[in-house]
């Protein structure tokens, strides 16, 4: 996306005009190709091309014939046409994104070549072709050892350099369901994993900032496990988007919580432990956000509980990452949001001791929460050697929550920058 301009790039000059601006803000794409070109010259040719729409879509959307819907489409279409995101409701497109510095490159290129050695170490060999021919009852299974050894990259890398990865996974096994025949159970357990990827490429997109796209795959997530009777990836794709809806406002956090409720009811009480662990942490995360202490103590204790009877044999591989040290993490996260520091600060400090750095984006993400605490808790110059650990944790990973999560804290230590240990942090936070 950094390299060259494509063909169909928008000049300037038509993308500061109203018009264009309000056909993009309404996804009115067969306005855009229109003015594109009459305007730039641009051929509908070319837009086809680029975008990877048929020719005749493209006069149709032009004579105002149907229109584009689909978050892949317009994700293409943005990146085809060089839109930055905002006009089109998405998350800044990678090609938007600075130069990462020289210090940064070297160590994601190291981590991109650890990751994919351990990769090609017993990832199953498949060939999914897009059309013909009968899908044999055992490729749901290999599909979904495929996703799993996929999943570890997720352990070293951020969003921002597994997004595409996931999201390939996701369309070749959507382009299967659709061109390939195929008993109804395989057809079942084509769903399952389609929405498992689905799943692991909406994550990626949220670390990443780009929300519109990971919305877009939790929903289609959340239908494709209903259609395969998923009820635990169904509950999941719920999870998924409380989460995500815990960033907005009052009334967005108290829909995330209904939200986030709803996927323990659809998961259910005979979902695996490891599973029923999972939801119930998120839910106590969210009922934290909202400001509901009892709520948020009542559905720890069930997550604690229910990751007590789990037998790790007998756990889905998108659960499994759920143990006793992420639970712990989460408590300590919670009372963090709740503003209970004395009860925050001894569970991360012991959970975090041994969280291993190789994990470095959660790491990261954790310490700036027991930042926060040593910070309400006044203990400034602790405060701030955290955050700088957190800050040295995140350099050069290709998510954008670390720096948004410390964000806060640091301006709070701004208040404290006479101290040496906080101008120190601060300076380093700057460069």
């Amino acid at each position: 996306m950094t390299g060259r301009q494509p063909p169909t790039a928008l000049p300037e000059s038509l993308l500061v005009r109203p018009d264009i601006q309000a056909a993009l803000h309404t996804h009115d794409f067969g306005t855009v190709f229109l003015l594109a070109r009459a305007e730039a010259g641009i051929s509908y040719s070319a837009i086809a091309a680029e975008c990877g729409i048929k020719p005749e879509r493209v006069g149709a959307l032009a004579r105002g014939r149907g229109h584009v819907t689909t978050f892949e489409k317009i994700v293409r279409i943005a990146d085809a046409l060089r839109v930055p995101g905002h006009m089109v409701g998405l998350a800044p497109r990678p090609w938007e994104q600075p130069p990462e510095s020289p210090s940064a490159a070297p160590r994601r290129e190291f981590l991109k070549t650890s990751a994919a050695a351990g990769l090609a170490v017993g990832l199953p060999e498949l060939s999914r072709p897009s059309t013909g021919g009968r899908v044999g009852g055992d490729l749901p299974e290999k599909l979904r050892q495929r996703t799993a050894r996929l999943r570890r990259l997720d352990d070293v890398l951020g969003g921002g350099d597994t997004y595409r990865t996931y999201l390939g996974e996701y369309q070749a096994t959507r382009a299967l369901l659709r061109h390939r025949t195929y008993s109804e159970e395989t057809g079942r357990g084509l769903l399952s994993v389609l929405a498992e990827q689905a799943q692991q490429a909406g994550w990626a997109a949220f670390d990443s900032g780009r929300h519109a796209e990971a919305r877009g795959l939790y929903e289609a997530s959340r239908t494709a496990a209903v259609d395969a009777e998923d009820a635990a990836l169904a509950g999941n794709a719920l999870a998924f988007l409380a989460y995500q809806g815990l960033r907005g406002g009052r009334q967005d956090r108290q829909d995330a919580v209904q939200t986030a409720a709803r996927s323990c009811a659809t998961a259910g009480r005979d979902a695996a432990p490891g599973v029923r662990a999972l939801l119930y942490e998120r839910l106590a995360w969210a009922h934290a956000v909202a400001g509901q202490a009892e709520e948020t103590e009542r559905a720890l204790e069930t997550a604690r509980a229910a990751l007590g009877e789990a037998a790790p044999a007998a756990q889905p591989d998108w659960a499994a990452w759920v143990d006793e040290t992420e639970l712990q993490i989460m408590t300590g996260r919670c009372w963090t949001e709740l503003r209970r520091p004395l009860r925050a600060v001894p569970v991360l400090e012991t959970a975090l001791a041994r969280y291993e750095d190789a994990h470095a984006r959660d790491k990261a993400l954790y310490l700036s929460w027991l930042a926060d605490s040593y910070l309400m808790a006044g203990e400034v110059e602790q405060a701030a050697t955290v955050a700088g650990r957190a800050l040295d944790l995140s350099s050069g990973v290709a998510s954008v929550r670390p720096r948004e999560r410390l964000a806060p804290v640091l301006a709070r230590l701004g208040e404290h920058q006479a101290l040496p240990a906080v101008a120190d942090v601060l300076e380093r936070a700057q460069a």
